[in-house]
């Protein structure tokens, strides 16, 4: 602001709207980002804006810049911390981490791997993580993560879309104290995914139990070491940087593009300035590398020359005070968490947060649903003291950062995201695209291109149109219903999508369906998102079954048929057995009529529906 001649937030928003190329150029030169060839022209629409390009003629690595010149700069300041569940500790300088990022890559390009290939990271939060990311980085292969915590055949289904060749996995990890068998549920996944040449194995547990396929598989401790630094590949800015995927209401999964360029760029800018993480600093989000802010922190932390702290394990063992333990321990300054975690917390009462030291925190910050005011008010005064910001941020995988978002330096209200991020030209409309009022809830959308932005869905354009493009030509609609109040302060109300939110992880409701339906006894099933009080939403389903099928037995038989297949995190709390589900004429189930059946709420316009009369028996179904 300063060097701009900018007097106030509201006008630097203003601004960075106004001319959104002036802004990212200004961000770029502000936060020192370097290019291996500078980009000639900032931002190109000559596409539209669903196909925007930045940094065009501009040639980067994400390695480059988060691993290499750090190792050239410092390289004895610590990169990444790590604990795991068990107390196991690691620290890794930049120097440290470029060596194993190196070895790594070698490693990777032993097996084939180059700038036209996938590769898989299905791995729990580890310094080899980070490593096995910037390697794919340094060659210019697309890195595919995924969530730790998914079962087979939503690990294979990623896999098998990304065409991914190699799959990086771990022997195993552990959660509340038991031994989680990544291994074999990687080999499972391999199995059907029909792409994967190679795995490569990290000793996590080094038990030797793990199930080893000679061959194939190939320990991570075995890539080659030899050779000095090696170079990353200069990438153009719009090379493909890695495939998030991220849930649809129907259909598969889709893998959101992100690219080198503006990934870089935009999460450098928010990690500086929204949570204004700077070297010597650490920044630990509870999170997955296999959701969106996986890639936030690490990326955002070490673009920066800072240091990111990955935790390995449950929060909460082996008791409610083990994130308070890491934050004491680790000298965290920037803390992130979910609003479905605090709850959680919460219910320990302030002990266990009373009986750490966290006075090294400055930056609290929170993603992945709306809060309740008691549980904001929780964060604020029992672990920030009333002395701390809690920064509230929205965005989504395909958003590749952030749509709305405060600053330190912004007034907050209880449960706030402040207003629109910087460069982020947000609205609030109604059905027709025009912006609502005060306090009117409305459709989250964004009316010009970022550099953070998807460059599609892999390898199904109109999909990326269909999903965010087309309901308003020319303006992103990301799914979320937003409101603004009088003071001009915005607030979250939940999905206007289909879309599930467990926990703050996404998943749709077509692949919970999709696995019920593998089952003998299951005609046809729909999920649906229902309040809970704790995790935000949990999981119900309304199963039609098989002639005779029904009861306590078979509904939890359903329920672990969910868990095993896609992971423990989306068992469904509810199977209740109906005669039929309400369709339209064409043959699409209608879940919100189903929902609001459940709930025992008044389901609206049910003109579209061909048998309405199916409703009477959900409900009474939920009910009993």
């Amino acid at each position: 602001m300063r060097v701009h001649g900018i007097a106030t937030y509201e006008e630097l928003v203003r601004r960075s709207v106004e001319d959104v190329a002036w802004f990212w150029d200004a961000v770029v030169q502000d936060l020192a980002i370097p290019w291996m060839e500078p980009y000639e022209r900032v931002l190109d629409t000559s596409d539209g804006p669903e196909w925007a390009r930045w940094f065009v003629g501009g040639r980067t690595n994400l390695a480059w810049v988060c691993v290499d010149r750090w190792a050239e700069a410092t390289p004895d300041a610590v990169a990444v911390r790590w604990e795991g569940e068990d107390g196991a500790t690691a620290a890794w300088t930049y120097a440290e981490l470029r060596a194993e990022t190196d070895r790594a890559a070698r490693g990777l390009a032993a097996l084939g791997v180059d700038e036209r290939s996938a590769v898989g990271i299905f791995m729990p939060m580890l310094p080899q993580t980070v490593a096995a990311v910037m390697a794919c980085a340094k060659l210019g292969a697309i890195w595919v993560p995924i969530f730790s915590g998914f079962g087979p055949d939503a690990v294979a289904a990623r896999l098998a879309d990304a065409g991914a060749s190699v799959l990086v996995t771990v022997d195993g990890t552990r959660r509340k104290g038991a031994a989680v068998p990544m291994k074999a549920i990687a080999d499972a996944a391999v199995a059907s995914s029909g792409s994967v040449a190679h795995v490569v194995v990290v000793d996590r547990l080094g038990d030797g139990r793990a199930p080893w396929t000679a061959g194939r598989d190939v320990r991570w401790a075995d890539l080659s070491a030899d050779g000095g630094p090696l170079p990353s590949v200069p990438l153009d800015a719009e090379h493909p940087l890695f495939l998030a995927y991220t849930s649809g209401t129907t259909g598969r999964p889709k893998g959101v593009v992100h690219v080198h360029g503006g990934f870089t760029v935009k999460i450098a800018q928010e990690v500086a300035y929204q949570v204004d993480l700077h070297p010597g600093e650490v920044l630990h989000w509870v999170t997955d590398l296999g959701w969106i802010m996986g890639p936030w922190e690490i990326v955002g932390a070490l673009a920066l020359g800072a240091t990111v702290l990955l935790y390995d394990g449950a929060p909460t063992a082996p008791d409610e005070g083990r994130l308070w333990s890491l934050v004491e321990d680790h000298g965290v300054t920037t803390l992130g968490v979910s609003p479905t975690l605090i709850r959680s917390l919460r219910q320990a009462g302030t002990g266990p947060v009373r009986s750490h030291d966290l006075s090294t925190l400055r930056i609290l910050a929170s993603t992945g649903e709306p809060w309740t005011p008691s549980a904001y008010d929780w964060l604020a005064t029992e672990v920030g003291g009333d002395r701390l910001p809690i920064i509230n941020l929205s965005g989504g995988t395909e958003v590749g950062a952030c749509f709305l978002s405060p600053l330190p330096i912004c007034d907050l209200k209880p449960c706030t995201l402040r207003g629109p991020a910087l460069g982020m030209d947000v609205d609030v409309v109604d059905d027709e695209g025009r912006s609502a009022g005060p306090d009117e809830v409305g459709e989250l959308v964004c009316r010009q291109p970022w550099p953070g932005m998807a460059r599609g869905i892999w390898r199904d354009p109109e999909r990326y149109l269909d999903t965010y493009w087309r309901r308003l030509p020319g303006v992103w609609v990301h799914g979320d219903r937003a409101s603004r109040d009088r003071d001009g302060f915005w607030f979250l109300h939940g999905r206007s999508d289909d879309t599930l939110s467990v926990a703050g992880k996404r998943l749709g409701p077509a692949e919970i369906e999709g696995v019920l339906a593998t089952h003998p006894a299951v005609v046809a099933a729909a999920a649906i998102g229902v309040p809970d009080p704790v995790k935000g939403e949990v999981i119900w389903c309304a199963v039609v079954g098989q002639p005779g099928a029904g009861g306590e037995e078979l509904a939890e038989d359903l329920r672990a048929w969910v868990a095993t297949r896609l992971g423990a995190s989306f068992r469904p709390a509810r199977v209740a057995f109906v005669p039929e589900l309400p369709m339209t004429r064409s043959a699409k189930v209608v879940r919100r009529a189903i929902r609001a059946a459940a709930l025992g709420e008044d389901p609206g316009d049910l003109s579209g529906v061909e048998n309405p009369g199916a409703l009477a028996a959900i409900g009474s179904a939920f009910r009993d």
